[in-house]
């Protein structure tokens, strides 16, 4: 008798997903936003199976949704042996325990998801560090009976059925404790950052940004000769890489960082201070773009604000439309007379709109297969010598 093979295939939680519609979030920009968070969801290794949405002039303020709806979801995930339940706003505590309490499955909202992935990609002890502060902070009002994040952080104390107050506190208590710690370990992770970039002396430093999954490793990889890991997945990058690099006669220092996202959570920016110093103290940044992306204009406007909030709005930009090899638009029958809309545009009618009135510099590019290199190496060439000749003058008989 033949031994029966075991089976290799790893087992992938089941999801749901819900948002709401409403003045602020009309259905379009709904349904976009819960594209990414499925997209958010397959990054962090669960399968989406159903998109709840419901119409609401603001969400319910014990469940997020309503009580029909409610009932709805929890029918399915019953039938369909649902693990994991996804709310693409931020859940109040009480929403969090409500759900917990009705639906007993694993509850997520945007932002502990994409803390739950950032803490999936930490690699050195420097993102770990900063993860874990910001995941701390955000959990930290959310302590309920249900949750588990303190026990595997202490070793494990054995099951808990029905904690109570007491036992909560004393969760409370350490992860105050534990924040506490974190942030000390942080100030001497940063002192040894700014340490690193002080004694990069006077290099001319450009700095890599974009939404998250735009192709910023795969440049940084293609100008730089150097094997940054990039794959399409969101956050593949946390850790800010710098290399070394020389174009024609002219070396300067280019930084890989994270990306960003919409609604990123206000906890991460704080803890990746240290991080986002790299674009605050950048020459110049590289706005990358992935103009194949149905969205790309609202992931521009995201990136910039964010440049804003974080102090580092007023630097000199290229901006990099990355992905033109995946570039695709419907081109419009003669004889249709509907209004003509951007989806409807040519890459190169669509650098005549808008575009057009860019007071950044901006390239078309495309990593993937090295199309227009040469032209972005030549604007990025053109910008640091600007700023190389000025700190440098004495260098000048090189160019």
């Amino acid at each position: 008798m033949k031994p029966v093979a075991k089976s290799t295939e790893q087992h992938i939680p089941q999801a749901v997903l819900i948002g709401i519609i409403n003045k602020q979030q009309n259905e379009s920009l709904a349904w976009e936003y819960l594209d990414e968070l499925a997209f958010l969801a397959q990054t962090y290794g669960v399968e989406t199976r159903k998109v709840f949405t419901q119409k609401l002039e603001k969400a319910d303020k014990a469940t997020f949704i309503g009580k029909g709806k409610l009932q709805e979801v929890k029918t399915f995930i019953q039938e369909n042996n649902i693990e994991v339940v996804i709310f693409d706003d931020e859940l109040s505590p009480s929403q969090q325990r409500n759900l917990e309490k009705e639906l007993k499955k694993k509850i997520l909202d945007r932002t502990t998801l994409i803390l739950e992935i950032f803490s999936q990609r930490a690699q050195t002890a420097h993102a770990k560090t900063q993860v874990q502060l910001a995941q701390y902070q955000y959990l930290l009002p959310r302590l309920t009976g249900m949750w588990t994040h303190l026990e595997r952080q202490r070793g494990g104390t054995g099951t808990r059925g029905g904690a109570g107050e007491k036992e909560i506190e004393t969760d409370r208590r350490i992860a105050r404790d534990r924040i506490a710690q974190l942030k000390e370990d942080l100030k001497v992770i940063d002192k040894q950052m700014a340490t690193q970039r002080k004694n990069r002396g006077e290099f001319v430093r450009v700095a890599l940004v974009g939404y998250t999954n735009v192709g910023k490793s795969t440049i940084m990889n293609m100008i730089s000769k150097s094997e940054v890991f990039a794959e399409n997945k969101l956050f593949a990058t946390l850790d800010t890489t710098v290399r070394k690099v020389t174009i024609e006669n002219l070396f300067f220092l280019l930084s890989d960082t994270v990306g960003f996202i919409r609604k990123l959570p206000t906890q991460l920016v704080e803890s990746f201070k240290s991080t986002l110093d790299e674009l605050r103290e950048a020459d110049v940044l590289l706005h990358v773009v992935d103009i194949s992306h149905p969205n790309f204009e609202d992931h521009i406007a995201v990136v910039r604000q964010t440049l804003t909030d974080i102090g580092a709005g007023d630097k000199e930009t290229i901006l990099v439309f990355n992905k033109i090899d995946a570039f695709k638009y419907v081109k419009k029958d003669e004889d249709d007379l509907t209004p003509m809309t951007r989806e409807n545009l040519s890459l190169e009618e669509l650098k005549k709109t808008w575009m057009k009135d860019l007071h950044q510099q901006a390239v078309f590019i495309s990593a993937q297969k090295k199309e227009n290199v040469e032209e972005f190496k030549k604007t990025v060439y053109d910008v640091v010598k600007k700023i190389h000749v000025k700190r440098f003058p004495y260098n000048n008989l090189y160019y």
